[in-house]
């Protein structure tokens, strides 16, 4: 359950992420040409619910796309039905109640990034960075900042990694309501609003 506040905060990484990935070029002209991408299938978003006050637990989002422009707009959205916590009916509550994915299927974050500050990164050299963005989630917007590891990886790909972890909460998003309903249905005396998220994001040209 608390997973849902993670689920925020792994949005918001992603994005961060990407926007990190979109300054990597290691060369001018590779940041002005093209469109960069998430690579999903070498990308990964988790994050930590804890309940019963110290009861901890993995969770991710299997689905995460997102771009980056020329210009260093970054956009990421996070397909919130992918989400999953290892058990289906949690994934089912989580879906339904947490994030209504009827109404609410994408979270999206987005950023806008300086490339020339990665201009001078070489292939398999590392710049640290901390980045600002918004996390719309179920209707409502929040900023976030997340501290990260930017490596190039190759000519056209660089990989975004936290250097700490993100910490969200659900009432920054006003899901209180929402996390009280899953705590009742799951039977437990409690469930931390506030969940640390990582992530290792590759973006490719």
């Amino acid at each position: 359950m608390p997973r849902s506040h993670l689920n925020a905060g792994f949005i918001a990484a992603a994005t961060f992420a990407i926007a990190a990935c979109s300054q990597a070029p290691a060369e001018p002209a590779a940041l002005t040409s093209g469109l960069w991408t998430v690579d999903s299938e070498a990308s990964e978003l988790s994050y930590v619910s804890i309940k019963q006050g110290e009861i901890a637990e993995a969770n991710t989002f299997e689905s995460v796309t997102g771009t980056v422009t020329a210009e260093g707009s970054a956009t990421i959205e996070i397909d919130l039905a992918s989400v999953s916590t290892g058990v289906d009916i949690r994934d089912e509550r989580m879906r339904d109640i947490f994030f209504a994915v009827a109404n609410n299927p994408i979270a999206t974050v987005s950023a806008q990034v300086d490339p020339a500050a990665f201009e001078a990164l070489g292939v398999g050299e590392s710049l640290d960075t901390t980045l600002d963005g918004t996390l719309s989630l179920t209707g409502v917007e929040a900023p976030f900042q997340a501290d990260v590891s930017v490596t190039r990886a190759g000519a056209d790909r660089v990989i975004a990694v936290t250097d700490k972890p993100v910490i969200l909460d659900a009432g920054r998003f006003e899901l209180g309501d929402e996390l009280a309903q899953l705590q009742e249905l799951a039977g437990l005396e409690s469930i931390t609003p506030a969940v640390p998220v990582t992530f290792s994001i590759a973006f490719e040209r």
